[in-house]
């Protein structure tokens, strides 16, 4: 088995300067204010209303469905949701960061004698085509986002219909366990439930670094403190607000560290990932030769 360690990314705040429908809405005339104001009404809503609880982590998605069928997003389909990920505003030094991270422990003959490499993740409650389309894409290995499937307009030109997989701040633990256990490598050999031996399992929660913005991704925070890895929380420049909850997230025990959200190089952020990314590979390192010693049996000697 390979000694990989994950570096897992959220999305919107993490990498993204804002959300990454902020093309969308620019594109399509909307105010973003007033949509998102829209969403949050939702759930009381339909509770109201209808006596129906829906997700608020992802109610938005039918949203989108509804104001396309209402003509205000006319022809929103999967092809333009992936050219819009080529407009997101990154932080500084995204994507920098994702390739410097891909090459660090390259060329070091102690780590590629056991196989030590790192690979990077993003696990989203955001649309999965949107990240497909941007220029992190290129260095990720796997993404878990919200997808959508379509079917033909009026004009019959396909547009989102349906929401085919959805994400939400719980069931990130769920992405996080599918890659712990390479279940999205299996083809279909392998379930999240599975029974997988902790040393046979593709990716070690010891060996994972999740990196968010906030208190909604708790629970993944959780998961990886509790199963020994690495946490990390952004927040934006100047943001007072975000620098207490990461600040009241690290007192609380849910994160290791937090910075400011700019990965460029020897900024807080920047140094931290990468500092620990080493940490891993040497703890493995080191690992590994014990167990080499470990299986080395005495020499021989002449008894006397």
């Amino acid at each position: 088995m390979p000694n990989i360690i994950a570096v897992i990314w959220d999305f919107d705040k993490t990498l993204v300067d804002g959300y990454m429908q902020d093309p969308i809405f620019k594109e399509y005339g909307v105010d973003a204010e007033s949509f998102w104001a829209e969403v949050n009404a939702l759930p009381q809503m339909y509770l109201e209303t209808q006596n129906v609880r829906v997700n608020p982590d992802t109610i938005y998605l039918s949203h989108f469905i509804h104001c396309v069928k209402r003509g205000i997003f006319p022809g929103l389909n999967n092809r333009k949701l992936y050219d819009f990920g080529r407009e997101l505003n990154f932080y500084p030094g995204v994507p920098e960061i994702f390739d410097t991270i891909n090459n660090l422990l390259r060329g070091e003959a102690k780590y590629e004698e056991y196989d030590i490499k790192v690979e990077q993740y993003i696990v989203s409650t955001g649309m999965t085509q949107v990240i497909r389309g941007s220029s992190v894409m290129p260095y990720v290995k796997n993404v878990w986002g919200c997808e959508l499937i379509e079917e033909a307009g009026a004009d019959g030109v396909p547009v989102i219909s349906e929401v085919g997989y959805t994400i939400d701040n719980t069931t990130k633990t769920r992405a996080l366990f599918e890659i712990n256990k390479g279940v999205w490598l299996s083809d279909g050999r392998i379930e999240v439930n599975t029974n997988i031996p902790e040393e046979q399992r593709r990716v070690n929660f010891k060996n994972m670094i999740y990196i968010a913005d906030g208190p909604s991704d708790v629970p993944a925070f959780s998961v990886v403190n509790k199963n020994g890895g690495a946490t990390f929380a952004i927040y934006p420049r100047g943001n007072r607000k975000a620098f207490a909850q990461a600040e009241q997230l690290r007192m609380d025990g849910r994160v290791n560290m937090f910075a400011e959200a700019d990965y460029r190089e020897n900024t807080t952020a920047y140094m931290w990932i990468t500092e620990k990314i080493k940490e891993m590979a040497e703890h493995i390192y080191g690992s590994e030769r014990e167990k080499v010693f470990d299986n080395i049996s005495a020499a021989p000697r002449h008894l006397s």
